[in-house]
């Protein structure tokens, strides 16, 4: 029996969670609508790219084209009704699950036989999270990542199914009534030497983000090299709680080499929007580097792709996540012309049991005065 998060007490449904069917696609179009909709009582991840801020409607609603064949979603149903959704993206190759939608409305009461008291968003929700971790238990799955509002209980919600807090992410966004930078002439990108990132720098963007990201980050999110080395569709990386909408974009990304020619002193990942929704960008580098100058060109990028091959791609604006722990990146994104919209908390739940290293100590040493290396 699950605790509500409206007053924290037991509740006890006759609803039921199960696979989504394609006739529920307009009830979940539904669901989502009044989800957004402000004084409804409703929950959700609480991403602010639905909402007002930007202008935005749907960008993380579900078009059939985005759904891909090993990604889930479930339902709560009560009283022949849809009251709550999840949605799960799954990385495949590196057996990680990303919930990008939890919508429930409430109360909801049920008929059903032998059922009593009303499925409130709070108890529908918990339902949908343990169905997914399940799930997860019974496919394999190594991390469950989510971003969410601290708001609504949100929090706490991801917190009592196990997940642990390791994170915050400014969103920032760049409105559409400022006009992007002219693109750069190759000559120019040439000299401030920003090339296109290839496989080959996969090492030298784990150098970057290890110098960027603290240990426990590192450890949490667990990147490898082989990571880096996807491109095209498939580059994930870094994560982001926008990631979700890299599936409705082209993607690019580029390096600021460092003047010896080995290390990489930034990167930045650019998404151009195919539907109506705000383009991407996403931004590592090394504290000390200027990294204004990639910003630029970055935009200017963004700003070439749209006008591309003779067609005009409408510019809802850009959004760029950055970590709290990337700063100065925020500050130089502030100088392009982004503004904060929203502060996002990063939550992680794994299911594999680290084992720590096995190693001889000498036998007079007490355990508990080892130090690795010793």
């Amino acid at each position: 029996m699950a605790r509500d998060g409206n007053d924290g007490r037991p509740v006890k449904s006759g609803g039921k969670v199960r696979a989504a069917r394609l006739t529920d696609l307009a009830a979940l179009g539904e669901l989502s609508r009044i989800a957004q909709t402000e004084g409804s009582g409703s929950r959700t991840l609480g991403l602010p790219v639905n909402g007002p801020p930007i202008g935005v409607f749907s960008l993380f609603r579900l078009p059939l084209v985005a759904f891909r064949p090993h990604d889930l979603l479930f339902v709560f149903e009560a009283d022949r009704h849809v009251a709550g959704l999840v949605r799960v993206e799954r990385e495949n190759w590196r057996d990680d699950w990303t919930i990008v939608e939890l919508d429930a409305i409430g109360p909801v009461e049920s008929d059903e036989p032998g059922a009593t008291g009303t499925s409130r968003p709070g108890e529908i929700r918990f339902r949908l999270v343990q169905q997914i971790l399940r799930e997860g238990q019974k496919r394999g799955a190594a991390r469950f990542h989510v971003a969410c509002a601290d708001a609504d209980d949100n929090v706490e919600l991801f917190m009592q199914a196990g997940f642990m807090r390791y994170g915050e992410e400014r969103v920032l966004y760049r409105p559409p009534d400022q006009p992007l930078p002219a693109p750069w002439a190759e000559a120019d990108a040439t000299k401030a030497r920003i090339p296109a990132a290839k496989p080959v720098d996969a090492n030298a963007l784990m150098q970057l983000y290890a110098s960027v990201t603290p240990q426990p980050g590192q450890r949490l999110e667990a990147f490898r090299i082989p990571d880096w080395e996807r491109q095209g569709s498939n580059w994930r990386v870094p994560r982001s709680s926008l990631a979700p909408i890299l599936r409705f974009a082209d993607l690019d990304a580029y390096v600021l080499e460092n003047a010896d020619g080995v290390k990489i002193d930034g990167f930045i990942q650019i998404g151009v929007a195919r539907e109506d929704q705000p383009h991407y960008l996403r931004l590592l580098g090394r504290p000390e580097v200027d990294i204004t100058g990639l910003i630029s060109f970055g935009l200017g990028e963004i700003s070439q792709q749209i006008g591309k091959n003779g067609t005009s791609r409408p510019n809802h604006g850009v959004l760029a996540p950055v970590r709290t722990y990337e700063s100065p990146a925020d500050r130089r994104l502030e100088e392009a012309g982004f503004a904060e919209i929203a502060t996002v908390t990063l939550l992680l739940k794994e299911t594999l049991v680290r084992v720590a290293e096995p190693g001889l100590v000498p036998a007079a040493v007490r355990p508990w005065e080892v130090t690795r290396g010793s």
